[in-house]
């Protein structure tokens, strides 16, 4: 009998002692058989394998039952996770916060610290939120190892499998959530929308893209994310529990910088590409320079707009009387006519050149960035009922541009399977 007690004694000791394997077999204290991406053991019981040496650091007290990669069936793991510590480091938001736009592979910077902080720090409670994190973290490794041309397309990885799969769980779980909103489910369903938009770009699904945006901003407005007004001279607050700003994420990504804008241009005779777009305007004389070279003098004006932009939203969330609210609409008419200029000045410009053919991907992202800006602008202090139709119009128009740019990313992609061409196509705008 002792040595029975002895035996088991040291079963449990060896058992507390495992260093290696997936976080989940870690936290279970079992042996990881150790496969990549996901490890066998977990998905032969039905658990989530949240794979080795996570970038994002989950802790939880249970672990989620869930379908994994081998294809079983089984809840969507609905059920808050119960927390049994929670660290997230300063390395996990700097982490996320570059996976959020394919920018950041060229060491652009995004400022979306906070936006991360957020997203992580849900996740540990919220099982939509943890799917769509793990589908970007997966989503994106697979296309910083695998690239985004033509082979990589036709030769999808598990890990690329993977990401589909929790993206698919954290859209099922999210509408579940949003079948009877409360406030829970109101920020959820932001924070999943940033998650969404970034995992659409890694993708180079600006259709779908656009639509998270609407469906998001539209979110913001209907349930008030600030104070704003219903009626002449009557202001509402903001709903009770702060939601996260979307919009603000959105103009983040957005606005950051590009260092290459669109498709190779010409060809030398060893096969080569280079681009007549990263020419600087001034180095060119007037008469030959075309829309593609004049279209950072564009982009930078239009980044100037939504840089007043999120001050002006920064002043509408603080906003406490109708005196200051009234103010700050003159403001928002401002920028609307700063944004109307900068578009007639877009057309001047393409009509000068009248250059055949279509116009540059760049140049069309551009046009996505304005109407998501005048989106935003015009909902901000307006809760009329005149809003929801003009709304509605400028959601159209933004669909119909991210579907012309889907298209149009798409041929790229096909047409350039070169390791530079990767660069330019994975921060096209």
């Amino acid at each position: 009998m002792a040595g029975s007690v002895v035996a088991s004694k040291r079963n449990i000791e060896s058992r507390s002692k495992v260093k290696t394997g997936c976080t989940t077999c870690r936290i279970r204290k079992v042996k990881c058989d150790e496969n990549k991406p996901v490890c066998q053991k977990c998905v032969n019981t039905g658990r989530t394998c949240d794979g080795y040496e996570s970038p994002f650091r989950f802790f939880t007290s249970q672990p989620i039952n869930s379908a994994h990669a081998s294809g079983i069936k089984s809840d969507i793991g609905l059920q808050p996770i119960q927390r049994t510590f929670i660290k997230i480091t300063p390395q996990d938001i700097d982490l996320l916060n570059r996976y959020f736009s394919t920018k950041t592979m060229l060491d652009v910077k995004l400022g979306c610290d906070e936006e991360a902080r957020q997203v992580l720090q849900a996740s540990l409670t919220d099982p939509p939120i943890r799917h769509a994190v793990l589908s970007l973290r997966a989503l994106r490794e697979d296309l910083e190892t695998s690239g985004d041309g033509p082979a990589s397309i036709a030769q999808q990885t598990p890990n690329y499998h993977y990401g589909l799969q929790q993206y698919s769980m954290a859209l099922r779980g999210l509408a579940s959530n949003l079948s009877s909103p409360g406030s829970n489910g109101l920020k959820s369903a932001l924070l999943c929308c940033q998650i969404f938009i970034s995992i659409e770009q890694v993708q180079k699904n600006y259709a779908a893209m656009a639509q998270h945006i609407i469906r998001g901003l539209r979110i913001m407005h209907e349930y008030r994310a600030r104070p704003g007004f219903v009626a002449a001279n009557k202001l509402v607050p903001a709903h009770h529990d702060q939601l996260p700003f979307l919009d603000v994420f959105i103009i983040k990504l957005f606005a950051a910088p590009c260092k290459f804008a669109d498709p190779p241009a010409t060809a030398d005779v060893s096969g080569t590409m280079s681009s007549v777009c990263l020419i600087s305007p001034h180095q060119q004389p007037v008469e030959s320079r075309n829309l593609c070279t004049i279209a950072p003098d564009m982009r930078a004006e239009l980044t100037r707009i939504a840089a007043s932009t999120l001050e002006f939203l920064g002043k509408v969330t603080q906003v406490k009387s109708v005196g200051i609210a009234l103010r700050l609409l003159s403001e928002k008419a401002a920028l609307l006519d700063s944004l109307e200029s900068w578009l007639i000045n877009l057309e001047l410009v393409q009509t000068e050149i009248g250059s055949p053919g279509s116009e540059p991907i760049s140049v069309s992202f551009l046009r996505f960035f304005h109407l998501i800006l005048k989106f935003v602008l015009l909902g901000a202090l307006d809760s009329s009922p005149d809003l929801y139709a003009e709304l509605r119009t400028e959601n159209n128009r933004l669909q119909g541009v991210a579907n012309n740019v889907g298209e149009r990313v798409r041929a790229y992609r096909t047409c350039s399977g070169t390791s530079s061409g990767r660069g330019e196509c994975s921060t096209v705008h």
